[in-house]
């Protein structure tokens, strides 16, 4: 087994960097559906460019890699104990080289353990099988974003805008249009969803979850549950709530069903969302060196080239912004506007609005922006340098993020998929925005920052740093203004109105 390490190292390189040819071909045909100037077309250039960023410079697609989570076959006799101390070792070379984003955080203390290893981290599940010469490994790497939009319903239940759902088809209808609904911007549509019907509370999520390995163009073998998945692919996209919830013709790109027996008492439905940036990958080994013999999300096909130019086309409508910013130029920003930021960044998420909360900013934040990032970085020569850096969930800090406007004098926050009424009363109230950045493209926005001129608080760990980013032409999208006016809001409601329309039992 001495190159079993190696093909690791390369399962992990090749599923954070590179996008399997079916979710390339999804995206594609998705790109077709969105024509013109809109918000979801710029959304989907910005994608299409910054998955040809990461294949060609072999960089992470998004800088949040997840939690590794490894699904492995072996022959009976196989010494896991060996195989589970490599993988260890391959995920946190793997981390020191900036493929993966040191993720794995002490739950007690808040402490990065900087190698993504840890209780419970990387999450390795075992099984036999009954071949002798082969050991399969399959790898998904799923971001926190999607991670949280992950839902359980248990049957029956009463659903916000679709009613009842009992133990049925109709039911199980119901709660797969829910999910996707509840999801909106926050999981980085388009999006895929793994659904488990049956099982216990944690046997459900984790099969669902499973589901995801499944390829985007292949058909259910169970007849019901196939006509299932191509009803919730025609209907999911006519919510239209879109790439990046900035609404749109298409919001789904896949949605896979698998079936386990159940309890009587219990009913469950368990949906695992998965954002665009959809990287899964496996391999076939051989048993006795470890070499790799096969990729299992690989074909013969040329590698599709996603991005139609080679930059992101713009319309001259851009509006340019220099940190820091007056109240003045704020006011006069619209919901929809384009806008081009350059100067300074601070990158802020979840330790740092806890700890702004209660203490001063290290750092003067008056007409700055923050924005909700939580980069990989690598250190060069005794530099910081940014490996990706695109934006984090927004929602999270909404229970700061109205009082922190107003302390520090914030002119702008960047992040993804919106915040809520309190945020929003802050922004008009103080003369502030909220800047929609594009969830996912961490490649393209690491070329945007030309230079990391100083970080604070590293005792939070690199993602959860305040780390100060020079950057130039930083795109993104005002979907919140200082008028009271939320992109957000008005998606969610006219999209709550379409999914009211799947009430009636239709299986």
């Amino acid at each position: 087994m001495n190159k079993f390490k190696e093909s690791i190292l390369n399962l992990v390189t090749d599923t954070s960097t590179n996008l399997p040819p079916d979710v390339r071909r999804a995206i594609a045909r998705t790109m077709e559906t969105e024509p013109g100037e809109t918000r979801a077309a710029f959304a989907l250039n910005t994608i299409a460019t910054n998955i040809d960023m990461a294949c060609d410079s072999t960089g992470a697609i998004c800088q949040d890699t997840g939690m590794p989570s490894f699904y492995i076959h072996t022959p009976v006799g196989a010494n896991q104990i060996e195989m589970k101390k490599q993988i260890l070792e391959a995920v946190s070379e793997a981390t020191a080289r900036g493929l993966l984003r040191p993720n794995s955080v002490d739950s007690l203390t808040g402490k990065n353990s900087g190698n993504n290893l840890g209780a419970g981290t990387p999450v390795i599940h075992w099984e036999q099988w009954e071949r002798d010469n082969e050991i399969e490994v399959r790898l998904i790497l799923k971001g926190g974003g999607c991670e949280n939009k992950n839902i359980q319903y248990s049957l029956p239940a009463q659903l916000d805008h679709l009613g009842k759902a009992g133990r049925t088809m109709d039911g199980i209808r119901k709660c797969i249009l829910h999910a996707v609904w509840q999801a909106q911007g926050h999981g980085c549509a388009v999006g895929a969803l793994g659904v488990c019907v049956g099982g216990d509370r944690t046997s459900s999520f984790d099969f669902a979850k499973q589901q995801l390995f499944r390829k985007l163009d292949d058909v259910n073998t169970v007849p019901e549950l196939a006509e299932l998945e191509s009803y919730v692919m025609e209907n999911a996209n006519n919510l239209n709530i879109g790439t990046m919830g900035f609404g749109g013709k298409t919001t789904l790109i896949g949605c896979k069903i698998g079936v386990q027996n159940r309890l009587p008492a219990s009913f469950f439905v368990s949906v695992a969302y998965n954002c665009w940036a959809f990287r899964r990958q496996g391999i076939v080994l051989d048993a006795k060196t470890g070499a790799i013999k096969q990729w299992l999300y690989k074909d013969d096909s040329p590698v599709i080239r996603m991005a139609r130019e080679k930059e992101i086309p713009l319309t001259g409508k851009e509006i340019k912004l220099r940190t820091p910013v007056t109240e003045e130029q704020i006011r006069s920003l619209k919901v929809g506007d384009v806008v081009l930021v350059s100067g300074k960044l601070f990158t802020g998420r979840d330790a740092l609005h806890a700890y702004l909360s209660q203490h001063d900013s290290p750092v003067d934040l008056r007409g700055q922006m923050i924005y909700h990032c939580g980069p990989v970085m690598l250190q060069e020569n005794g530099q910081w340098k940014v490996k990706a850096a695109g934006p984090t969930t927004s929602s999270r800090e909404e229970p700061y993020q109205a009082d922190i406007i107003k302390k520090f004098g914030i002119r702008a926050v960047i992040g993804k998929g919106g915040m809520g009424a309190q945020t929003l009363a802050a922004l008009k109230e103080h003369g502030a925005v909220y800047l929609n950045a594009i969830g996912g493209a961490a490649q393209f926005y690491a070329e945007c920052i030309k230079n990391v001129d100083g970080v604070n608080l590293m005792e939070f760990g690199i993602p959860e740093a305040m780390w100060h980013l020079a950057v130039e032409n930083f795109p993104a999208i005002v979907t919140m203004d200082s008028h009271g006016n939320s992109l957000h809001a008005q998606v969610e409601q006219a999209s709550a109105e379409e999914l009211s329309k799947f009430a009636e039992a239709v299986f």
